[in-house]
């Protein structure tokens, strides 16, 4: 069954001046336009295209990869408007992808990124995107997602309180500023861990992992940079997090911890410098 929006892999039939033509539905046929077609295409060559609507509302094919497919949320920039809603740029060159207004958080400008959701609308059959992002969330639940799960996200917007992030293309979380120990933009794609699922289902989500692994992990990385560094770091119980977070990216709670490991394995001594190694 072909899906429009999505990957197919669909079979060519036939060859003609303007391109080929591949097998879909009922014995439908789908172009794939002549400026996709390489020397390598041959008639009974199965082939992995992507489907959508041209101008005319006619299902065809191409070969270059979109941004992201129907059920995906994806950060794209809006190349024009017009008294209907906003186009926008994503992946597909000879198609832009539209936004009606109604679908619209507010009015896009040109020039502009913007978080949307591709859909297929079930009325007109169009693919379309949609910026009411919070639609398409589900609530997450312990079960699914124990703590520490690692997760891919993808970074949706600042707030007074962190960033909000998309956590595997399903449910909505949040990473706190005090969690934050790298610079991060709208439409960043990400591994995170879960820290902690809320009673509404939304997710806190840690950049980095947590748990006695990630310290163990860690204290490993501090003792490879003390023996690069003539057994020796300047960085101690005094020293502002500002600084661990640059010097190793972790926070300063996760650094202490390494300390204190490394220390108990007598490897280390804790000096009011700092620390160093043990001779």
């Amino acid at each position: 069954m072909t899906s429009l929006g999505q990957y197919n892999t669909l079979r060519i039939i036939k060859t003609v001046d303007f391109g080929l033509y591949l097998q879909g539905d009922d014995s439908e046929e789908i172009l794939l336009p002549r400026r996709y077609v390489t020397p390598q295409m041959h008639i009974g060559d199965n082939l992995e295209v992507f489907l959508y609507l041209d101008q005319d509302e006619r299902i065809v094919a191409t070969t270059e990869r979109p941004i992201a497919t129907v059920g995906q949320f994806a950060y794209l920039e809006c190349s024009w408007t017009n008294q209907y809603g906003a186009f926008l740029n994503w992946g597909i060159q000879m198609k832009d992808l539209f936004c009606p207004f109604r679908e619209q958080r507010r009015h896009m400008e040109k020039g502009r990124r913007y978080m949307v959701y591709i859909k297929l609308d079930e009325e007109s059959y169009r693919l379309m995107a949609s910026a009411k992002i919070e639609r398409y969330l589900i609530p997450a639940t312990a079960d699914s997602l124990p703590h520490s799960t690692p997760v891919d996200i993808l970074i949706w917007q600042k707030t007074e309180l962190g960033y909000k992030c998309i956590v595997e293309n399903s449910y909505q979380g949040l990473i706190y500023d005090n969690q934050i120990f790298q610079p991060l933009q709208n439409g960043d794609r990400l591994t995170a861990y879960v820290d902690h699922i809320r009673q509404d289902g939304k997710i806190d989500i840690t950049l980095q992992q947590t748990g006695h692994k990630h310290t163990l992990d860690f204290a490993e990385k501090l003792l490879r940079h003390l023996y690069e560094n003539d057994g020796k770091c300047n960085l101690g119980d005094h020293s502002p997090a500002e600084d661990i977070q640059k010097t190793f990216n972790v926070s300063k709670k996760t650094y202490k911890k390494a300390v204190g490991d490394l220390y108990r394995r007598q490897l280390i001594h804790i000096t009011e410098d700092g620390i160093s190694l043990t001779e």
